[in-house]
């Protein structure tokens, strides 16, 4: 066995050798946390749906592992794709559909001109939890076709005794020893309450080394949507809050993020005949390497005694700009500039969004039980796709304009054992488009003349929960989400003369309809659920591979229904032991005759999954195993090359708690397994160049320190 497993396997056995006695490693009891993407203050047992927090501890130790926070959601939600090991999160999907990804309620997400990098905005030190709010829904307006991740970041200190807050360093490396591996973080957040008013603000900085594949094989960069390994980030955040009284209450968040590849590996192809996996050589990628940079700014005030009831506003902005890899593609090739073949370019995806939130929500006496909110969200989206390198525009400027009032009403019944909801939401959008002229790809550059196509959507929801014994909840709802269709990829592509953008451009919305049943039992150590979906879509958004090895959007009706069920048992004092699996079917409408006549592929549907875990502890040490098995499944109506074999995963996590600082030593993929990853092994059965392995066995060691 390889000496730095010889390594990391002592120094676990060693973490728990030298335990002492037991110490609670409990998670998150989401019965006593508001959960804010819902909008509402209610109980768990009031929420008909499922939803999962993922808390401070757990994300700590999932740090330990991985790197981002998009990583620890796919290890602990049940039906959360595999991630890709990539910048680009195209098809990772919650239940089969794209998530609307939330810091503090701002939307990260681009969905005029898609290019599935909403997961990299944030650094996950800055996080305090993570809020899942599984399956379709509007409670946040626009994107949340597979439910709503909202990640929450850290409040400042409510305590005026001094100075508090925390430091980490961190070191990553194959387990080979291989030099370009080698990755480090450095991170710190400080704060204080001065009694009216606090603040905290922190830095993180990260750079990241090659990726290797179980085999020993350095894994091939994503050179053109973008890539984590051989990468930089920094980010800087603040937050400053002032108590205006004991009810009232102001406060301010900023966050920006950077996160840039190096460039420093070129593509080596590997063989899908062969089962070799695609590679990289040292070598300087041409143009600017791929790069996420963001920026966002809140301002929040509440009032928790206005007229009898609360009041919460937030007003936003956020900048975003994602660069991608360069190449002499044939979309990019205009003869007026250089001649065919030869001219290099890239594009850098642009989006500026301003928006507020207005909710009130209060009771009336004279129906007791009875609850409303009631509230207004504005938003604006200026969204381009512009080639860097020539100046051109590839997707002009598009702006989003909506308004949106909605209602929510909550009546409790019998003592709180019963609560029912409702509510309805109207969308009001507007997108405008400036005339234009396309890129000479696009049928020699044709004049497009600009418009105002404008959509109204009504949606709804209800449900309702019933606690049938003391601990065991049973639930139902009905709720609709939406999103807008890709149309960038739509204006970009046209190539006929004469083309008007309020008769040519469908801006419909893909509304999806989620029907859910579900029951939780909450004991005193022991936790279970058990929930059933159904969601469907007259005029799904699908990714569908096109001659030219991209992606485009069609419209095509879909259904998605399954199943997740977890649980929890605390067996003794100092260990927990518990699981999940989740089961999902999709089937879509291929020629559009009406018929769901095939299976949703890869690119839109996660595998069936089982996951595993243990966590031990004893006075200061504590342990951490895990598993992932994602099962094999074939496609109806795909390629049998696109068919996935499934792979098994392992991970452990060790912690010591010293007085000087907690000591924590992760190891992802322990038993060093060779597999390729999801949407490798389902997409691109040709595609030489984007055959990737995932990580072999990698080592981190943590250092971090609370005061």
């Amino acid at each position: 066995m390889k000496s730095r497993v010889w390594l990391a396997g002592a120094a676990l056995s060693a973490l728990v050798a030298g335990a002492a006695r037991a110490d609670d490693a409990a998670p998150t009891d989401i019965s006593e946390v508001v959960i804010t993407a819902l909008r509402v203050e209610q109980p768990r047992a009031a929420t008909p749906a499922t939803v999962q927090v993922i808390g401070e501890q757990e994300l700590t130790t999932q740090q330990t592992l991985s790197h981002s926070a998009v990583e620890a959601v796919a290890a602990l939600v049940p039906s959360f794709s595999p991630t890709r090991q990539k910048l680009s999160g195209a098809g990772e999907t919650l239940r089969g559909r794209s998530p609307l990804y939330l810091v503090d309620g701002i939307p990260q997400s681009t969905p005029l001109r898609d290019d599935s990098r909403d997961g990299f905005t944030i650094d996950p030190f800055f996080i305090d939890r993570v809020e899942v709010v599984f399956g379709s829904n509007a409670i946040q307006g626009i994107g949340a076709t597979g439910g709503v991740i909202n990640y929450v970041t850290v409040p400042t200190p409510q305590e005026s005794d001094g100075w508090a807050g925390k430091v980490m360093g961190q070191t990553t490396f194959d387990d080979e020893g291989e030099g370009d591996s080698f990755g480090y973080k450095v991170a710190g957040l400080v704060g204080r309450d001065f009694g009216r008013w606090d603040f905290t603000a922190g830095a993180a900085y990260e750079t990241r080394g090659a990726f290797y594949d179980a085999d020993g094989l350095r894994i091939g960069p994503d050179s053109t949507q973008g890539d984590i390994q051989d990468s930089d980030s920094w980010s800087l955040f603040g937050k400053a809050g002032v108590d205006l009284t004991d009810s009232r209450r102001i406060e301010v968040m900023a966050n920006h993020f950077e996160l840039q590849g190096d460039g420093d590996y070129i593509v080596v192809n590997g063989s899908r005949a062969t089962g070799r996996p695609t590679s990289g050589w040292r070598g300087k990628q041409l143009g600017e390497a791929p790069r996420n940079k963001v920026s966002s700014i809140a301002i929040a005030y509440r009032d928790g005694e206005l007229l009898g009831g609360a009041f919460s506003a937030q007003a936003f902005a956020h900048d975003y700009k994602g660069t991608f890899g360069g190449g002499r593609e044939g979309t990019f090739q205009d003869p007026r500039i250089a001649p065919v073949g030869t001219l290099f370019d890239q594009s850098e995806n642009n989006s500026e969004k301003l928006g507020f939130k207005l909710d009130y929500e209060r009771g009336i006496d004279a129906v007791p039980g009875f609850r409303f909110l009631i509230g207004l969200d504005g938003l604006k989206d200026k969204t381009y796709q512009a080639l860097i390198l020539t100046g051109r525009k590839w997707v002009p400027e598009t702006t989003y304009e909506s308004l949106s009032p909605f209602v929510q009403l909550r009546q409790a019944l019998f003592d709180d054992r019963v609560h029912l909801s409702a509510g309805v939401r109207q969308e009001n959008a507007t997108l405008k488009v400036d005339d234009y002229t396309t890129i000479f790809a696009a049928g020699g550059g044709v004049a497009v003349a600009g418009g105002s196509p404008s959509f109204e959507e009504t949606l709804y929801n209800v449900g309702g929960t019933v606690t049938l014994i003391d601990g065991v909840t049973a639930y139902a709802s009905y709720a609709q989400g939406f999103t807008m269709p890709d149309v960038g990829r739509v204006l970009r592509a046209i190539n006929t003369p004469g083309r008007n953008i309020d008769s040519y451009l469908d801006v419909e919305p893909v509304v999806s309809d989620n029907l859910e049943l579900g029951v939780e039992v909450n004991r005193e150590r022991w936790r279970a659920s058990l929930a059933y979906f159904e969601s469907k879509s007259d005029r799904g958004a699908l990714l569908v591979l096109n001659s030219g090895g991209t992606f485009d959007v069609q419209r095509q009706k879909t259904k998605i229904d399954g199943f997740e069920a977890t649980l929890r048992v605390r067996v003794a004092d100092w260990l927990t032991l518990g699981g999940a699996y989740s089961k999902l079917n999709g089937r879509t409408d291929g020629n559009g005759d009406g018929v769901l006549d095939r299976d949703l592929n890869g690119a839109n549907i996660s595998p069936d999954r089982f996951t595993a875990f243990a966590e031990a502890a004893w006075g200061p040490a504590s342990l951490r195993l895990q598993a992932q098995t994602y099962e094999s499944r074939s496609f109806e109506g795909e390629p049998a090359a696109n068919s996935f074999e499934g792979y098994t995963l392992v991970d452990a996590v060790g912690t010591w708690r010293f007085a000087a600082a907690d000591v924590s030593l992760g190891v992802q993929n322990l038993l060093d397994e060779q597999y390729i990853t999801y949407f490798s092994d389902t997409q691109n059965p040709t595609d030489n160049a984007r055959y990737w392995a995932g990580r072999g066995r990698t080592v981190t060691l943590t250092v971090a320190k609370r005061f």
